[in-house]
């Protein structure tokens, strides 16, 4: 038999089928894809917004806003404002504090899941106080708060840090025990010392669990402080809720969960983009 006659694998004619995909592998989105996939996606939710509210009425305007009394509502927010200020104001207000809140996290859970992570003496000072707070939920952190700090930022500061502080110290510590042994021993075996062994080997190999919480601990401060600023707040997105919920403006409560969403989406984006640029290798 020629070598042109000869049946190939992979090919119908010679019996065997080719998979769609290489084994193992999900088939991939392509970059010019992803745009289209998730446009089409939000025009799809907005679709079936306007036919469950303005077109058929399925849904109660005293349930949920219509598209028109949505848009009705954030230009009373732009220009108007609402809770004792303008969207931006509000916004800026909240988004400090979850920047500050989450900052004082990652300053102080990345450090004590890597010394926790490497030192097994650490661990075991540590972790039986670590474990003892752990469960204790963020928001119920907010009466001790205000009764330490009073009503102002700082409480604010205090809860949203405690609620990221807990992700960024667990996934910290997962990366460090993670990391391959064998890199550790063969970087030991060509004479690094504890300084390059922490700064070249573990916290690289331990990034992708550190951004990982991260994205946790970030995700958790927004939830958090929308919580917080339910309770003695003078500015923000959780005093427009909730000034929102006690005038019954189920429009206006739509537009401050959309701009938390908003907000966090974006501020969930920088940190991806800070990924990338450090741990390439991942993109």
């Amino acid at each position: 038999m020629s070598a042109p006659d000869m049946p190939v694998p992979g090919r119908p004619e010679a019996g065997v089928l080719a998979p769609p995909h290489p084994a193992g592998r999900l088939p991939r989105i392509s970059a010019r894809q992803r745009p289209l996939i998730g446009a089409a996606s939000l025009i799809g939710v907005l679709l079936l917004w306007w036919l469950l509210t303005s077109a058929t009425g399925l849904v109660s305007p005293f349930r949920f806003p219509s598209p028109a009394e949505f848009w009705a509502a954030l230009n009373q927010f732009l220009t108007d404002g609402y809770a004792g200020g303008t969207l931006w104001v509000q916004a800026w207000h909240s988004t400090r504090l979850v920047l500050m809140g989450f900052a004082v996290a990652v300053v102080t859970g990345v450090p004590l899941g890597l010394v926790m992570g490497v030192s097994p003496r650490a661990e075991a000072l540590l972790n039986p106080a670590f474990l003892l707070v752990r469960p204790i939920p963020p928001l119920a952190w907010i009466p001790l708060a205000i009764v330490w700090l009073g009503l102002g930022d700082a409480a604010k500061v205090l809860v949203i840090w405690f609620a990221a502080f807990v992700p960024s110290v667990i996934n910290t510590w997962t990366g460090v025990r993670g990391v391959d042994r064998t890199l550790i021993a063969a970087a030991r075996v060509h004479g690094a010392g504890p300084g390059r062994l922490l700064t070249e080997v573990i916290i690289p190999g331990s990034l992708p669990m550190i951004f990982t919480g991260l994205r946790l601990s970030l995700q958790a401060s927004w939830t958090t402080l929308v919580a917080a600023e339910l309770v003695g707040a003078f500015y923000g997105l959780g005093r427009v809720l909730d000034a929102a919920y006690r005038d019954i403006n189920p429009p206006m409560i739509a537009v401050a969960m959309v701009v938390v969403g908003i907000l966090g989406a974006a501020t969930t984006r920088l940190v991806a983009i800070a990924e990338r640029r450090l741990i390439p290798w991942r993109s």
